[in-house]
């Protein structure tokens, strides 16, 4: 039986199954409405119509596809002419195939087989414009001739035209030339895919025609593809090895944190155990029950991972919903184990530390092909982040240049780049998990905040809530840590492990709460957020006093509230998810938020790093030191600048922690030792 003759089966057998599925006929109508280039096939209907024509579409892809488009073509030409001289183009695309390749185990039994991969889209390179059919035209008699070409090599005119004899005479007419628009993206391995202490493995795919620009950077994608070869890599004289890429059939984009499925059972259990008057408590046992205590931070982890709602005001402006907290601990309290739990635990994370980041790796770096020489995006840890959680262990090793790269991402949930020519802004909705690390070693009960931590205010005052982990000997503490150790060490089960929720069906729980619960508040919880947030405002007895709280403050509560409730999967926030939320935002105020001069309550010293105490204190140093660089036309001397402070009766020590905060936040800076300048 000739090719040909095979063929002609192949199409007629398609257009069998296109006009003889109910399913597929509406698809086609569908098609036509949205004035769609591409026919959407799910492959189990063509292995249900019949099974060889299935495996043909498996096993003979680059035959049988061609053949498939044509078919849609003639369908939808009959159905509507206007449409298909319109459109000109049509595909058949087959959604899955039942060889579901792992990027790592793509191997060379897969060339010229139609498989599906799942992956996570790390770069993306602008549109460009494949020459499908090329029309040459001879300059000295006209003849024209058109060559079909290929995706891997350029066809060539003759050298010699046919009719009048002319040696190097064509030249391609591009008016009357065919193109295909055409797109190169990366797609990686997911991380919760990854074997440990592998390097993430990527392939490259090429999109064609409407498939172009469907995802971004950032996306994780189920696709389907033909395996095919480099071949433009075999030259004279080299080894004849080559790579491949995958080009695309369908893509299709999984919702960034949904990954897993839930399955009725699932449902079943979750909304069983939501019904347990005591789930948040269970809830929060069940984060990291290998460390013992820190109920409050686990519950405010529980939190991070459940989330508030995004809000969007009439007036275009978002409103996050993503809750961020950073723990600053002394060494040795569990802190990056509370982190390494949550990166396994979040229905998506990426894990991250301060010194292995810089700011292009956290939110999107430039890139050069190494074949166009083109800049392209490609994605970092924030972007890859979307609608998950970013866990950033010691955040205080960051470079300062490293850290700014934060600040819009952190609030607006957004990255903006602009660099090589290429200006964008990617999405990074999520949630920021970070420890860091006291700046002397131990936290100093004694000093702000922003003294203990070496990280500027303006990052600090983007936490939702900050929270102290102190390693004070407490005898009773301390009795039942060692045993909750021990227990571990020794195979016993802790009372800690006795009841509480599986890792896996906790992340089942939060998906499922992301996905179908939006809390909206009660009115009883707004008064009581309303309440609390006048009385903390009264406490302001005019200027110079501490201000305990401001309004980025009270959408921080409103988004803790929000997250109680979603913990009980409850469609209504209530008074008592609102008494949670307060009790939270007190620990996080008594842990930091405090005038460690007055004992009041002053969210200056998280916000600005200047308690109100101090406030008059450093105003009057930083116009002291500006008096004095005027007078002596460059930097100070420290000792000059703590000698006519103290004519003032501000104390030098008191203007050693001015210089020193001021040099920290980038204020300031020392040209040379015993000097300070200002940064103007």
């Amino acid at each position: 039986m000739t090719v040909e003759l095979e063929l002609d089966l192949v199409r007629d057998k398609i257009r069998e199954f296109i006009t003889s599925s109910e399913k597929v006929s509406d698809e086609v109508i569908n098609m036509i409405i949205q004035r769609k280039r591409s026919l959407e096939v799910d492959f189990h209907d063509i292995l249900l119509f019949d099974k060889s024509l299935a495996d043909l579409f498996v096993e003979r892809p680059r035959l049988v596809l061609p053949e498939a488009d044509k078919v849609v073509q003639e369908i939808v030409e009959e159905k509507d002419p206007e449409t298909a001289r319109a459109l000109r183009r049509f595909h058949f695309r087959v959604r899955g195939s039942p060889l579901v390749v792992p990027l790592r185990k793509l191997r060379s039994e897969y060339i010229g087989r139609l498989i599906r991969i799942e992956g996570i889209v790390t770069r993306q390179t602008p549109p460009k414009h494949f020459l499908h059919r090329a029309l040459y035209r001879c300059t000295q008699c006209g003849y024209e001739i058109e060559l079909l070409q290929e995706l891997e090599r350029h066809v060539e005119p003759p050298a010699k035209c046919p009719r009048c004899g002319a040696s190097k005479s064509f030249t391609l007419v591009t008016e009357l030339s065919q193109y295909i628009d055409w797109q190169k993206i990366i797609i990686q391995e997911r991380p919760e895919d990854l074997p440990p202490g592998q390097l993430p493995r990527s392939v490259e795919v090429v999109l064609l025609d409407d498939l172009v620009d469907t995802v971004k950077p950032g996306d994780i994608v189920s696709l389907t593809g033909i395996v095919d070869l480099t071949l433009s890599e075999l030259k004279k004289g080299r080894p004849p090895i080559v790579t491949s890429y995958i080009l695309g059939t369908h893509v299709e984009t999984s919702n960034k944190e949904l990954v897993e499925e839930i399955t009725k059972e699932d449902e079943q259990r979750i909304l069983e155990i939501s019904r347990r008057p005591d789930v948040r408590e269970l809830i929060v046992r069940s984060i990291a029950p290998s460390i013992y205590g820190y109920e409050e931070i686990k519950e405010a982890i529980a939190c991070l991972l459940f989330g508030g709602n995004e809000i969007v005001y009439p007036d275009g402006v978002r409103v996050r919903g993503e809750i961020n907290i950073l723990l600053i601990g002394d060494p040795g309290t569990a802190k990056s184990q509370l982190l390494k739990f949550v990166a396994k635990i979040a229905p998506r994370a990426v894990y991250t530390t301060g010194k292995g980041s810089s700011a292009a790796g956290l939110t999107a770096a430039v890139v050069r092909d190494k074949l166009t020489g083109e800049f392209y995006l490609e994605a970092g840890a924030l972007v890859l982040a979307d609608r998950g959680v970013a866990v950033i262990d010691e955040i205080d090793k960051m470079d300062a240049k490293d850290r700014v790269a934060l600040h819009e991402a952190m609030e607006q949930n957004t990255v903006s780049i602009s660099k090589a020519g290429i200006v964008a802004t990617l999405n990074a909705r999520a949630a920021v998990l970070a420890a860091a690390n006291p700046a002397f070693g131990r936290y100093l009960p004694n000093r702000t905040v922003a003294e203990n931590i070496d990280l500027p205010v303006s990052l600090l005052s983007r936490f939702d809530l900050i929270f102290v982990i102190r390693d004070e000997p407490r005898e009773d503490f301390d009795a039942s840590v060692a045993g909750h150790i021990l227990d571990l060490h020794s195979g016993r089960t802790p009372e800690a492990f006795r009841d509480v929720l599986r890792p896996d069906f906790l992340r089942k729980y939060i998906i499922y709460a992301r996905r179908y619960i939006r809390p909206i508040l009660s009115e009883e919880a707004k008064e009581k957020i309303k309440r609390f947030y006048l009385e903390m405002r009264r406490r302001y007895q005019g200027p110079g006093t501490a201000i305990a709280i401001t309004a980025r403050q009270l959408e921080a509560l409103i988004r803790l509230t929000i997250a109680e409730a979603k913990m009980r999967l409850s469609p209504v926030a209530t008074g008592e998810d609102a008494e949670r939320a307060i009790k939270l935002y007190l620990a996080f105020l008594k842990s930091v938020g405090i005038d460690v001069e007055s004992g009041a309550i002053d969210i200056d010293a998280v916000i600005t790093g200047v308690p109100a105490s101090r406030r008059e204190a450093y105003i009057k140093i930083v116009e002291l030191l500006k008096k004095l660089e005027e007078v002596e036309r460059g930097p100070v001397k420290i000792d000059l600048l703590k000698a006519e402070a103290e004519k003032l009766g501000i104390p030098a020590s008191e203007v050693q922690r001015v210089v020193d905060l001021l040099i920290r936040n980038g204020e300031a800076y020392t040209p040379r030792p015993g000097y300070i300048k200002r940064v103007v």
